[in-house]
């Protein structure tokens, strides 16, 4: 059977489409490279890594006022009480009130600062200070397929989880959501296991440091929890997003100015409008264009051109190559905003 992706929040009160439990209200429900020098004291344990990153980790509750609502997790990234998680745990439900539980299990508020759907993450605010923090920056070391990868979350609600696995994959180019509202993840794929609940929650290194943003997972249809493959928003990407939230109260998304023709069948993507005033425009890039690498990756359909544009920000310069008749023609373009 065809695996399809899924966000994992969980999920009371409603059943969502992609997630066909028949469910009740209040059950749950699906919806490194080290210093030479001194390798061994660089290198922490999963107790270690749990002790170290766990009081930093929260659980997320979030209902509208007909009831509607699920739960999910989110990490604390500074003392002042601002906490990273999903847009599918802490927005999807619009005006909502949003209930954050400490490791401690003492219990605040929270205020939804914003969110960007495209790329799955959301911002929260709670009026304490003083807490324990995750930083959201960039590991020391670089993420490698192959490496220590500890998930930490709240999965079916069960708050202060830790599972543990490796690096899958890097750059998996990865749709989670419904039409209209997907998000579009060049995700770290990891077969630590992350189950409904675990989304917002964090994915780090053997160093505890952050890599990931816990966002969706495989499945068959048969199964409604792990199967191995499991996906996170890259730190890079949830440092800009949440960063300029912070700052504005909302994020921007990268964009070429092209729309891409849905029925072509690859491989690479077939550009069918080229949009007037944008950098595809200015660039050169013309209608009828086949894309076959952004940035040097190798593009296989679309989904994976949306996806190479969205690792980077608004005024990076990327390069497109792209078939024009027989001819391969490469072309550099500074990404707009939208």
């Amino acid at each position: 059977m065809n695996k399809i992706i899924i966000p994992i929040a969980v999920v009371v009160g409603v059943v969502i489409a992609s997630c066909s439990t028949g469910t009740t209200a209040n059950q749950t429900a699906t919806p490194s490279v080290v210093s030479v020098a001194q390798p061994s004291k660089a290198l922490m344990g999963y107790a270690d890594i749990a002790e170290k990153v766990l009081p930093s980790v929260v659980n997320l509750d979030v209902f509208d006022d007909s009831g509607q609502g699920g739960s999910g997790s989110g990490f604390i990234i500074s003392e002042d009480g601002y906490i990273v998680t999903n847009h599918h745990v802490a927005a999807a439900f619009g005006d909502a009130t949003i209930v954050v539980t400490f490791s401690d299990e003492s219990v605040v508020e929270g205020t939804l600062v914003g969110s960007n759907a495209g790329y799955d993450i959301a911002v929260v605010k709670v009026d304490v200070t003083g807490l324990p923090t995750l930083p959201l920056e960039k590991p020391t070391a670089k993420v490698r397929v192959g490496d220590v990868a500890v998930a930490l979350g709240s999965p079916l609600g069960l708050q202060g989880t830790v599972t543990a696995g490796i690096v899958s994959a890097l750059n998996r180019p990865v749709i989670a959501g419904d039409v209209g509202g997907a998000a579009y993840i060049n995700a770290v794929q990891t077969d630590a296991a992350i189950n409904p609940g675990n989304s917002g929650g964090p994915l780090v290194n053997n160093l505890g440091q952050l890599i990931g943003v816990n966002s969706a997972i495989a499945s068959t249809g048969d199964v409604a929890g792990s199967i191995g493959l499991g996906f996170a928003i890259p730190v890079k990407t949830a440092m800009r997003i949440a960063n300029e939230i912070i700052r504005t109260g909302s994020s921007s998304t990268p964009v070429i100015g092209v729309s891409l023709d849905e029925s072509f069948f690859g491989p690479g993507a077939k550009i069918a409008e080229v949009t007037a005033g944008s950098s595809a425009k200015e660039a050169g890039l013309k209608v009828g264009d086949i894309i076959t690498s952004v940035n040097g990756n190798i593009i296989a359909d679309s989904i994976e051109v949306i996806v190479s544009i969205r690792a980077n920000a608004p005024g990076d310069t990327i390069k497109i190559k792209v078939d024009r008749g027989n001819k391969s023609k490469s072309f550099n373009l500074v990404l707009g905003s939208a």
